[in-house]
């Protein structure tokens, strides 16, 4: 039922930009922060932004601060990464989440499949 969908990302040339989306659906959008993290290959995922529900509070990954913006349209259930300035060491796939669904008597995370985002010469 809940569905994330990212869209946006390719290959890009250091100083470059792109703008990543996600498309949300299956439950209250406009109730829930939504976030944007990122894995390397042998790395960790990392938190890169996130976005409060009513898109005033955002908070970001130190390497990214300054370069990157999230941004949100309740209207649209969209959540936007507007990425600018890049560097090789932000290539990694890139996934749109939303964390603490209420779903019956749980909670439970939720994540897109992911797109690839390459910065080379």
């Amino acid at each position: 039922q809940v569905q994330l969908v990212e869209s946006g990302g390719g290959l890009v040339q250091p100083g470059g930009s792109l703008r990543l989306s996600c498309a949300a659906s299956g439950f209250t959008f406009s109730t829930y922060a939504m976030s944007w993290y990122r894995q390397a290959p042998g790395k960790e995922r990392e938190l890169v932004a996130r976005i409060a529900r009513a898109g005033g509070s955002t908070n970001y990954a130190d390497s990214v601060k300054g370069r990157f913006t999230i941004s949100r349209d309740n209207a649209k259930n969209t959540v936007y990464l507007q990425m600018n300035s890049l560097k090789p060491e932000d290539t990694a796939l890139y996934y749109c989440n939303v964390a603490r669904v209420r779903v019956g008597l749980g909670l439970y995370d939720y994540w897109g499949q992911g797109t690839q985002v390459t910065v080379s010469s």
